[in-house]
């Protein structure tokens, strides 16, 4: 189970990492020609931006991790634990991104903690 567990932190990591990246990528393009859109200017700034394409990537191999979570314990086990990126995106959300916590935000937090608690403790328990 520690195998999982380090897989799943690789993944959560690679992904809000990426997230991150993909953020403040779209944020610079926006900057300089405007909102995300379908027009093809848009589009070409948006994938040549280089926070942008590390962002994929960093996502990409969130995924390759991800697998080995799934081809290891159960699908209905392995996604729930995904919300715990939900949690960790809070700290660059604000440091890097300069986004509002509220209090709101944090008791979300700590619940989908302790649904994950719920969660894990009962697989152990089923074990």
């Amino acid at each position: 189970m520690l195998l999982v567990f380090s897989l799943l932190l690789t993944a959560s990591t690679l992904t809000v990492i990426g997230e991150i990246l993909l953020k403040l990528g779209v944020n610079a393009v926006s900057q300089r020609v405007g909102a995300f859109s379908l027009d093809p200017n848009v589009l070409w700034a948006t994938f040549t931006e280089w926070r942008v394409i590390l962002g994929f990537v960093l996502v990409f191999g969130g995924a390759l991790f991800w697998l080995g979570v799934i081809a290891r314990v159960n699908l209905s086990f392995a996604y729930p634990l995904l919300a715990l990126n939900y949690v960790i995106i809070l700290i660059p959300s604000r440091l890097l991104l300069n986004e509002t916590i509220t209090p709101t935000k944090i008791i979300g937090a700590l619940i989908v903690v302790v649904g994950v608690i719920v969660i894990t403790w009962g697989a152990a328990n089923q074990s």
